[in-house]
């Protein structure tokens, strides 16, 4: 039974795209936070993931205020923001969270972790950066096959990269995305009632015509490409000033 969850990460553990209906987001960890507490009958749960942050961003800011929070379950998903930055290095990345996930575990928790999901058949225009996911991916088996971290390898299944899983901006699950990846946690540490069925395809979807293609992806574009080009030329990120939406442990509504 775990007393205390703590996720720390970017945008996904924050919870992007995935509305609460109050006017911010929910995400996979609120959700995975709410099956465990279902589970075992309470749970106190911090989220301390801020939009836009790099991984070393993440251990630098992050891992000491989780740490001092001394939780008994955690999550460390980082490495897409990396990716998208020319000065990438996996190995860069693969050593500050192989360093994330030693000192949660060495304080006795239970980390999980996932790996990403190939992006292309999200965005095509990602082609040139499939590499670069596929080589994080490697690293982050190698890394938390030694850490005693637990890895959800999400990466390794199709659906997890089934376009309507993700939102229109194509960087962020949506909300039927986000239940899939809580559902798959659940499974990986063996909650009650927890299946497979998470990892099982979408039905066919129907075949889209060239114009509408055309059309979505000029659309795209104008709405989410050149927005994030823009910010980024100007050295801006989506989380600059924003402060996590869940700073310290509070018991999870059961509600």
């Amino acid at each position: 039974m775990w007393k205390r969850y703590v996720a720390i990460g970017d945008s996904t553990t924050e919870g992007l795209d995935d509305p609460d209906g109050a006017g911010g987001y929910r995400g996979w960890a609120d959700r995975f936070a709410l099956a465990v507490a279902r589970a075992q009958g309470g749970l106190e749960y911090a989220n301390l993931a801020i939009r836009g942050r790099t991984t070393g961003r993440i251990r630098a800011e992050q891992l000491p205020v989780a740490l001092d929070l001394a939780p008994d379950l955690a999550t460390v998903v980082a490495g897409m923001n990396d990716v998208l930055r020319p000065s990438f290095d996996v190995d860069v990345v693969a050593a500050d969270v192989a360093a994330m996930q030693r000192a949660l575990v060495a304080q006795g928790a239970t980390v999980l972790t996932f790996t990403l999901p190939d992006p292309v058949p999200v965005m095509p225009i990602a082609r040139p950066l499939r590499g670069r996911v596929l080589a994080l991916n490697a690293a982050l088996r190698r890394v938390t096959a030694q850490t005693g971290a637990t890895l959800l390898d999400l990466g390794a299944h199709p659906v997890a990269s089934d376009p309507r899983l993700w939102s229109d901006d194509r960087l962020h699950a949506n909300t039927a995305g986000h239940e899939r990846i809580a559902a798959a946690l659940s499974f990986t540490v063996g909650l009650p009632g927890a299946d497979d069925s998470w990892s099982r395809p979408l039905a066919a979807a129907p075949r889209r015509r060239r114009p509408e293609v055309i059309r979505a992806e000029l659309a795209w574009t104008r709405r989410h490409l050149l927005p994030w080009l823009a910010r980024h030329l100007g050295g801006r990120s989506s989380g600059d000033d924003r402060v996590a939406k869940r700073p310290v442990p509070l018991p999870v509504d059961l509600d």
